[in-house]
């Protein structure tokens, strides 16, 4: 199978265990990563790195997430591959979290939701989402303050306070409309399910589905 792969310590957990899978002869798997330090990783570990290709999707892309709401809807982006995530995640057949119970709200917004900028337009477009109320920040790189951080596509990050959001479609509506914005961390719509560790048992949360522990789960992909 085609197998996408996700971007974060969460994501990094489950590359381990795969790659360890894929030694043993268990799988047997390609896969299309969601950023560079992703793919150099899965290389160290011996997994088969593919690039996109037309007419060929992905069968299943397993990633964590920042939030979780009840329906399944995430922010995403903490890492800065949110382009790159959400671009595999729309990819995939299934499309599948992986996170622990920390990450389950009753209503995104927690925490801040970040947008991928072209560089020349990031100061007009934290000026659009501060008359939003995004409350916009500019990351900076951890490892050199004095820099913005930059993406794979070498662009910028912009990290936004809403609050709690009530809408959180029509918030994604509004930003994808202001120029410069390349992509923002709302995920909705795109996951299938959820597998959330709560102590040592996984609950499996799916849209419209009431949460169910992994052994009573109907949880299947074709």
């Amino acid at each position: 199978m085609l197998l996408g792969l996700g971007t974060g310590s969460t994501a990094n957990f489950f590359l381990s265990f795969l790659a360890e899978a894929v030694r043993q002869g268990e799988l047997k798997i390609d896969a299309v990563s969601s950023s560079l330090q992703t793919a150099a990783r899965a290389k160290e570990l011996g997994i088969r790195i593919c690039e996109p290709r037309r007419g060929v999707r992905v069968d299943l892309t397993i990633d964590g997430a920042d939030e979780i709401a009840p329906d399944l809807s995430l922010i995403k982006g903490a890492g800065g591959a949110l382009l790159r995530e959400k671009i595999l995640a729309r990819a995939s057949r299934h499309f599948v979290v992986i996170a622990d119970s920390s990450k389950r709200v009753a209503r995104l917004g927690r925490r801040r939701v970040p947008l991928e900028v072209t560089p020349f337009a990031t100061p007009w477009v934290m000026d659009e989402v501060a008359e939003l109320g995004g409350n916009p920040v500019w990351r900076m790189d951890k490892l050199k303050p004095d820099r913005p951080c930059l993406t794979d596509q070498q662009n910028y990050l912009v990290d936004c306070d809403f609050g709690l959001i009530a809408d959180p479609r029509g918030l994604a509506t509004r930003l994808k409309e202001i120029s410069g914005v390349v992509e923002h961390g709302l995920f909705l719509g795109l996951a299938h399910a959820a597998l959330i560790a709560e102590g040592k048992e996984i609950v499996v949360l799916r849209p419209l589905k009431p949460p169910a522990p992994l052994g009573q789960s109907d949880l299947v992909l074709d």
